[in-house]
């Protein structure tokens, strides 16, 4: 008989943990953004816009529009200018509301 498992998410999804993702993940998009900028000083293979928008997505935003200013880095396209802060801005306020209403 195969042994059932348990998975205890309180234990997973700790403050400490939550922290330490939304670190990695605005690093990266902050890293990304310097990554496709390169590339495109260079000519090389470029990051597809997609990838972008899907770390921004996954809470990446502050990092990924700290990036794009740093870097001055797609900031003509404004899908680029309104699309990473409304996504950023949607997240922040489906936390806020969370919160509020646990």
């Amino acid at each position: 008989m195969p042994q059932q498992i348990t998975i205890n998410f309180q234990e997973i999804f700790t403050t400490q943990n939550i922290l330490l993702y939304l670190l990695t993940i605005n690093l990266f998009g902050f890293f990304i953004m310097w990554l496709d900028k390169r590339k495109a000083k260079k000519g090389a293979w470029r990051i597809p816009e997609k990838t972008l928008f899907i770390i921004t997505a996954l809470g990446g935003g502050i990092g990924t529009i700290a990036g794009m200013y740093t870097f001055r880095h797609k900031t003509q396209k404004i899908n680029f200018v309104i699309g990473f802060p409304f996504i950023t801005i949607l997240e922040i306020v489906g936390i806020i509301y969370y919160f509020m209403t646990r």
